[in-house]
């Protein structure tokens, strides 16, 4: 059963890794968009294909606030957050219980 469980063990951390890196693209998404960049750039253009499937639904349902400030990118971050925390950290659990 140890083969098992260090698969979820590797599992767990390639898909802790893949949040930690969408948390950070979608970070630096929400910065740059307070500088207005130039939206034919590439990395703008791969960071909007990137980040819009998660914050466009969001943006939806979130209310819309009288300063015209966008929460949705904080949302999806606590969202990663929470996925991190309980699902990964599930998955790890229930590898050390197998091996």
């Amino acid at each position: 059963m140890f083969i098992a469980g260090n698969f979820l063990s590797a599992l767990a951390g390639v898909l802790n890794w893949v949040l930690w890196a969408y948390m950070w693209i979608i970070i630096i998404r929400a910065l740059l968009s307070w500088v207005n960049p130039d939206p034919w750039n590439p990395i703008v253009q791969f960071l909007n294909r990137v980040t819009e499937p998660v914050l466009a639904p969001l943006r939806r349902r979130l209310p819309t606030w009288q300063w015209g400030i966008d929460f949705s990118p904080l949302v999806a971050i606590l969202a990663i957050y929470f996925i991190q925390r309980f699902v990964v950290g599930s998955i790890m659990d229930l590898a050390w219980r197998i091996r």
